[in-house]
C-alpha cells in the first residue's frame, strides 16, 4: 500500500493547504475510533509548538476526537518528547503533537503516540491511512457518548520535573554559564526553566514565539545567533534545540558547533564508565561520520547503521536491545528515558558529563576528528537515473576510488525529486573527485 498522508515523521505540509481543517478532523476521528479499546472513557493528550496554524488545527483535531467519544487534554506549547513522557504517565490512549519540527511556521504537522508514548508503527498508521479515505460518518457517537475537551495546568512543571530525574539527584549546574536558544519553539518555557533549576546561569535567546518565527534564524537548524552569544556573554556552552525540541546541537565555549555525531561519542562513553549502556553499541544512520564509527570501535563499541530517519534508529533499538541512539542532525534517543529524541534530555547528559570531567566543553564534546565528508544533491523530473548504466559505472568507480577506507552513499530523498550523493573517505580531495564523477553522471542521466 501507498501511504498517501503518513512521511516518516507523522503527517507534514504546508498549514491550510496539504495540513487542512478538514484533514485534521478526519485525523482526530481515524485515530480516535481505533484506539477506543475497551469500556473505559477514552481519551486523548494534544500538545503543540508554537506555529500560527497550531490553533487552527487544534481546534479541528478536537472536533475530531470529541465527535467519536474521546475526551481531549490539551497541554498548550510543550515539546515533543513531552507529549510521549504524558501520554504513557497521564494513562491516556493516544498522544498527539502539533508540529513541523525543524520546519518555517508555515508548514504543520501532526505526530501521534501511542498509549506506551512510542509513535505509531507503520501498520496502525496504514490503518488509519484506510479510515480517513472512507465513510466516518457512520460510526460517530451517538449525541449522549460526545467527548469533552479542556486545557490542563502543570505539564510543563511535569516534564521539567522529569528531565532533571534523569540525572543523579546530588548533581548541580552551578558554575556553569549556559546559553540556550530555543528557536521560538515549543521549550521556549521548559528549557531555560529546567536549566535555571539545576543550577546554571542561563542566557534565553528564542523565546519569544509570535506564531511567526519559530526556526527562524534561530535553533539548531541555524547556529549563528547562538555562535554569536557565547562569544559575547563568554559562556561555557551553547544549547540549540528545534521547533519542537526533539533534536539538539551544542555549541562550545569557542563558538565552535558540536554535532549530534560527537554528542552520541559523548554520551556513549559516559554510559559505559558508568556500566549504564545495555549493549556495547550506539545505533545510528547511514550518515553518521566514519570518523565516529572508528571511534567507538576503539572503545569497544559497534555502530549499528540504519537508513536516515529517528524512527528506524529507534526501530532497530527496540528490536535489539540499545538504548542510545541519534542522528548527525542531533536527534538523540536514550531509551532509559524516553521514547523518541529529546534534545533537554540529551544536553542534560551532556552537561552532566562536563560538570564531571571539569574540562572546558571544546575539549570534553571533540571525540573524534570527523573524516571528510562531501554531500551534494542532483535533482530530476522523471525517470530512474540510478539505473542508467553510465550512473551504476561511475558509482562503481568511485567506490573503487575510495577504497575500503571510505564510504559511498548515493540515495533517492524520501520527499523530493532529488538524488543524494555522499562521499566521505580520508583524503578530502579524492572524496570530493568521487562524489563528482558521480554527480556528473546523474546530472548527465537526468537531462
Amino acid at each position: 500500500m501507498v501511504r498517501r498522508y503518513f512521511g516518516t515523521d507523522g503527517i507534514r505540509g504546508r498549514a491550510n493547504r496539504v495540513i487542512t481543517p478538514e484533514l485534521a478532523l478526519k485525523v482526530g476521528q481515524a485515530a480516535g475510533l481505533i484506539f477506543k479499546n475497551g469500556e473505559h472513557r477514552h481519551r486523548v493528550l494534544i500538545g503543540k509548538d508554537t506555529r500560527l496554524s497550531g490553533y487552527m488545527i487544534e481546534n479541528a483535531l478536537v472536533a475530531g476526537f470529541t465527535s467519536v467519544g474521546m475526551d481531549v487534554l490539551l497541554t498548550g506549547p510543550i515539546p515533543t518528547p513531552a507529549v510521549g513522557m504524558l501520554a504513557r504517565s497521564m494513562r491516556a490512549d493516544l498522544g498527539v503533537m502539533i508540529s513541523a519540527s525543524h520546519n518555517p511556521f508555515d508548514d504543520n504537522g501532526i505526530k501521534l503516540f501511542g498509549p506506551d508514548g512510542f509513535k505509531l508503527s507503520d501498520d496502525v498508521e496504514k490503518k488509519i491511512e484506510t479510515l480517513l479515505d472512507s465513510d466516518l460518518a457512520t460510526q460517530l457517537a451517538e449525541a449522549s457518548d460526545l467527548g469533552r475537551a479542556r486545557r490542563i495546568d502543570g505539564v510543563q512543571d511535569r516534564y521539567i520535573e522529569f528531565a532533571k530525574l534523569t540525572l543523579p539527584r546530588h548533581l548541580s549546574l552551578e558554575g556553569l554559564r549556559v546559553v540556550v536558544d530555543c528557536a521560538n519553539g515549543a521549550a521556549y518555557k521548559v528549557a531555560p526553566g529546567a536549566l535555571w533549576e539545576m543550577g546554571a546561569d542561563v542566557i534565553e535567546i528564542g523565546v519569544t514565539p509570535d506564531g511567526f518565527n519559530i526556526n527562524k534564524d534561530c535553533g539548531s537548524t541555524d547556529l549563528a545567533q547562538l555562535q554569536r552569544k557565547v562569544r559575547e556573554m563568554r559562556a561555557d556552552i551553547g544549547i540549540a534545540l528545534d521547533g519542537d525540541a526533539d533534536r539538539v546541537m551544542i555549541v562550545d565555549e569557542r563558538g565552535h558547533v558540536v554535532d549530534g555525531d560527537q554528542l552520541l561519542a559523548v554520551i556513549a562513553e559516559s554510559f559505559q564508565e558508568d556500566g549504564r549502556l545495555a549493549k556495547p553499541g550506539v545505533v545510528s544512520t547511514v550518515m553518521s561520520n566514519l570518523g565516529l564509527e572508528r571511534h567507538l570501535a576503539g572503545l569497544g563499541l559497534d555502530l549499528i547503521r540504519t537508513p536516515v530517519g529517528d524512527r528506524y534508529v529507534l526501530e532497530r533499538m527496540r528490536a535489539d536491545g540499545y538504548n542510545i541512539g541519534g542522528e548527525q542532525s542531533g536527534h538523540i534517543i536514550l531509551s532509559d528515558y524516553t521514547t523518541t529524541g529529546d534534545g533537554l534530555v540529551a544536553a542534560l547528559q551532556v552537561l552532566a558529563v562536563v560538570k564531571r570531567r571539569n574540562k572546558p566543553v571544546s575539549e570534553v564534546c571533540h571525540r573524534f576528528e570527523p573524516l571528510p565528508q562531501v554531500l551534494k544533491n542532483v535533482r530530476f523530473k522523471a525517470g530512474k537515473p540510478l539505473e542508467n548504466a553510465g550512473v551504476k559505472t561511475a558509482i562503481a568507480s568511485a567506490e573503487q576510488k575510495l577504497g575500503k577506507g571510505g564510504r559511498l552513499l548515493v540515495r533517492p530523498s524520501g520527499t523530493e525529486p532529488v538524488i543524494r550523493v555522499m562521499g566521505e573517505g580520508d583524503d578530502k580531495a579524492v572524496v570530493e573527485a568521487a562524489v563528482d564523477d558521480v554527480i556528473a553522471a546523474l546530472t548527465q542521466a537526468a537531462a
